[in-house]
């Protein structure tokens, strides 16, 4: 019998996308095959200190409302030290095979945690350093969509430097080039922390400054009356897109409370639209991934106005949820791939050639 692959998951982090992480990985290690894997669940704390928990996510229950990263006690997941994730260790990087990253934000999904792995030697799902970085950073994957002629909304980003410096300027200039409604949200951030939808010119003062408590640059886009459409690409230099499905929010727009709180927010797979719309998503969504020379997964986020027939790239997601209520895994599974085997491609797409 073949030995076990040593599987490492890092999850947590230190951005605002902590907890969603905590329930990613914990949905991961309660799917993936004992039998084939031998798994090592790593922490990254909100204070960014590595470390090897007593139990692993999957047996943290995640109260309704909070998603804390804590037990039923409301304390901190009873986690110890490591003593230094080490070659030597044979506990640390240096004893597993492949690196599944589920650490959501910056300081995980930015390229900087792809970076340190890729000095280690090891292995690891998904992209790379470059395209982590692309996918995270809001502002520069739409200059590089806009160079590659991929449809996008119109949109501006503001630093918090030039809001100090004279912020009536900055809205002013969302206003002129943008208009409203619009929405403001942080350029370096997931799961629509930090994103507001302002309809006046006091909504979009107050929504840079939220946008920019998140992150030292912002986005300002305008925002269409739009269905909001999501495709799951997997694979490397052979990539292929999932069926097309659909966000129906149960507020106005899909904030973090709808994605993760309120039980009102549903999805639809496949999507009802056009069979020339869904054959349109799916192709901007492998060349989205090109674009940014993504490998393993990502989730592309599109929308379409249903009036115009007109479809916008949204953005690129490198490391997509895996929670329960998460989109790829549930439009991989529409399109004949089980969560299971979804996490066995993922680690095959990762490891070398044998």
């Amino acid at each position: 019998m073949s030995p076990k692959i040593r599987v490492a998951i890092v999850y947590g982090g230190r951005s605002a996308e902590h907890e969603v992480s905590v329930v990613s990985a914990r949905c991961v290690i309660e799917a993936i095959d004992r039998d084939k894997y031998e798994v090592l669940p790593i922490a990254i704390t909100k204070a960014g200190r590595w470390i090897l928990p007593e139990r692993g996510p999957e047996q943290l229950e995640a109260p309704k409302g909070s998603l804390p990263m804590v037990d039923e006690a409301g304390t901190d997941l009873a986690l110890r030290p490591s003593g230094g994730l080490t070659a030597e260790s044979g506990d640390g990087l240096g004893g597993v095979d492949v690196v599944f990253p589920l650490v959501h934000g910056p300081f995980g999904e930015d390229g900087t945690l792809q970076g340190m792995l890729e000095m280690a030697g090891v292995p690891y799902v998904g992209a790379g350093v470059l395209a982590s970085a692309l996918g995270m950073d809001k502002e520069m994957q739409r200059r590089l969509f806009a160079a590659r002629g991929l449809p996008l909304l119109p949109w501006i980003h503001v630093h918090e430097s030039d809001r100090r410096r004279n912020e009536q300027g900055c809205v002013d200039l969302a206003l002129d080039q943008i208009g409203l409604p619009a929405f403001t949200k942080p350029a370096r951030l997931g799961s629509s922390v930090g994103v507001a939808k302002c309809k006046t010119k006091d909504d979009l003062r107050e929504g840079l400054r939220l946008a920019l408590r998140y992150d030292d640059k912002a986005i300002v886009e305008r925002a269409a009356t739009a269905r909001e459409l999501e495709c799951a690409v997997l694979g490397n230099d052979d990539a292929e897109a999932s069926v097309v499905g659909e966000i129906v929010s149960a507020h106005e727009f899909y904030d973090y409370e709808a994605k993760y709180i309120e039980e009102a927010s549903r999805t639809i797979v496949p999507a009802q639209v056009p069979s020339s719309v869904s054959d349109q998503i799916r192709r901007l969504s492998i060349e989205a991934f090109a674009a940014v020379e993504c490998r393993g997964m990502a989730r592309v986020d599109f929308f379409y106005e249903e009036a115009t027939g007109a479809v916008f790239l949204n953005e690129i997601n490198t490391i997509p949820g895996f929670t329960p209520i998460s989109m790829y895994p549930k439009l991989w599974e529409a399109s004949g791939v089980p969560y299971a085997a979804l996490i066995d491609r993922l680690i095959e797409l990762a490891l070398p050639e044998r």
